[in-house]
């Protein structure tokens, strides 16, 4: 197939890239590299990825135009913003896409609080002109991130798919639930089958500086203490990369049918008489954030200083995946230990920043 994964400088986006590229697939990688988070690591990701080659320090990649991957010639990438409808509409027009996965979005919870606006550009009119385009370019395969943080206020663990997700804690959470809404809309509007990955607590090598690991190890190597929020009570269903990953890929292989026995009376949330399907991608096995914390000393073999902070607002105290509509559609379960995930993620940390 020929694919449009967009965010592809991002931690999802640059993984799932190169794992399609590998198999053999087309693959148009797209991103606005905007400066939420140290952008050398968006850079090292495109750099692994043969994108960029001895970019010289301060410069920056020319807006617009397509580039071709110095490893693999099935890989081109192009710095675009999704609000600029204009450019997007001729870039699906010009190269002909047969699916796209839009992991592209305006990250972090806590940053929604005093960015809204970012989330209104990306999130929100960002992904209608991903609709747009599909809807005006022929492509009937569409997946998207949506997030576990849609859950909201809802207490009941696990979460499902079959659960209301209409009481979101922070503006990014209520984008991810309008991008479900709207997706929605255009598979029942013009046939376009849409799939939405309720992505729960990503981590590994390649992960983002704003996350809780990235942020830990950080802390941990330059003898700082970390801030434990809701005084280490979380639970999170920490989720690896490689798990994720596999989970699109099978996603955009099985583009979402319709449910032949939907009815608007009592049918299923997470389907429709329009092809249309939402899935949690998730380890199945959440945990406690100070077990989490012990992985990481584990591997550091050091005690972190730990400042016991009360709950953000906008965070939720606990996440956990119901993923039995991924292992009944599509025969998979995410299963990396923790342990593993983060000696891996603290091994490349070491190599990526020369940390002796």
């Amino acid at each position: 197939m020929k694919i449009l994964v967009t965010g592809t400088a991002g931690f999802i986006g640059s993984n799932l890239a190169q794992k399609l590229v590998a198999r053999g697939d087309e693959v148009v990688g797209l991103d606005c590299i905007n400066d939420y988070y140290d952008i050398s690591v968006k850079y090292g990701r495109l750099q692994r990825t043969g994108i960029i080659e001895n970019l010289e320090e301060g410069a920056e990649i020319e807006y617009n135009q397509l580039l071709t991957s110095s490893a693999n010639a099935n890989y081109k990438f192009i710095k675009l913003n999704l609000e600029d409808k204009e450019n997007m509409m001729k870039l699906f027009a010009e190269e002909k896409f047969d699916a796209v996965c839009n992991l592209a979005a305006q990250a972090g919870v806590r940053y929604s609080l005093t960015n809204p606006d970012a989330y209104m550009d990306s999130n929100i009119i960002g992904f209608m002109n991903i609709l747009e385009a599909c809807r005006h370019n022929g492509v009937t395969n569409l997946s998207y991130a949506s997030s576990s943080s849609v859950y909201g206020l809802n207490e009941a663990l696990p979460f499902s798919t079959e659960h209301s997700v209409d009481h979101p804690i922070s503006l990014y959470a209520a984008s991810k639930k309008s991008n479900e809404l709207m997706a929605h809309t255009y598979s029942h509007l013009f046939g376009i089958s849409t799939t939405g990955l309720r992505f729960f607590t990503v981590y590994g090598p390649w992960g983002r500086p704003d996350m809780a690991l990235f942020l830990f190890v950080k802390a941990a190597l330059e003898g700082r203490s970390i801030d434990v929020f809701n005084n280490g009570e979380m639970l999170r269903d920490f989720t690896y990369i490689d798990d994720i990953v596999e989970g699109v890929i099978r996603v955009i292989d099985n583009p979402a049918k319709k449910d032949k026995s939907w009815n608007g009376k009592d049918g299923r949330v997470s389907t429709s008489s329009a092809p249309y399907k939402i899935y949690n991608i998730g380890n199945n096995n959440p945990v406690k954030l100070m077990d989490f914390i012990t992985a990481i000393e584990n591997k550091l073999g050091k005690t972190i200083e730990k400042n016991m902070m009360p709950i953000q607002p906008g965070d939720v105290p606990a996440t956990f995946a119901d993923v039995t509509d991924l292992v009944e559609d599509l025969d998979y379960k995410p299963a990396t230990p923790i342990q593993l995930g983060v000696d891996r993620f603290v091994d490349w940390y070491l190599e990526f920043f020369k940390v002796k």
